[in-house]
């Protein structure tokens, strides 16, 4: 009587431990890949940062990156609009929409002397298919070197309207 009663309390317990490796494992599981027909993305990038204690100001030369991460399918970039740190337009980058084929990337360069976006610049971007694709890559790279000192970072842009 007391085997039996052993034996049940340890196939309960392999029960509920194989149980708990399930659910652990499915929690562990990949996220989905989300697919979408178009975006707007907001991406901060910086003209220029503040260093020391005096807040000296370091200019920096943006590079706002598109890419299609997309294996199968173009995505078209509607427009690319550089804003200050006041919210005004200070450049649209596309005069016409720019077709990026699967996998291509392209990009849009601030001079490092062009401070008029300032410490809270930004970039708009718009982009659409026709076919449900993977969310592209955009980001802004910010990159400064005076004498020997040098500075460089990233900032990944964020979807702030989705279709």
């Amino acid at each position: 009587m007391a085997s039996n009663l052993r034996v049940q309390c340890i196939i309960i317990f392999l029960g509920v431990l194989l149980t708990a490796i399930l659910l652990a494992t499915k929690c562990q599981a990949s996220p989905e890949i989300n697919l979408y027909k178009s975006q707007t993305i907001y991406v901060p990038v910086y003209s220029h940062i503040y260093i020391g204690d005096r807040e000296r100001s370091f200019d920096l030369t943006v590079t706002l990156s598109i890419r299609n991460t997309d294996p199968n399918h173009p995505i078209t970039i509607v427009s690319a609009d550089y804003i200050c740190s006041d919210g005004k337009l200070l450049q649209k980058y596309l005069k016409n929409p720019v077709k990026l084929n699967a996998m291509a990337s392209t990009r849009y360069v601030v001079k490092e002397s062009d401070k008029s976006g300032g410490s809270g610049a930004n970039f708009i971007v718009r982009w659409k298919s026709e076919n449900n694709v993977n969310e592209p890559i955009i980001e802004g790279i910010m990159i400064g070197a005076s004498s020997q000192q040098g500075i460089s970072f990233v900032s990944r842009g964020k979807a702030i309207k989705e279709q």
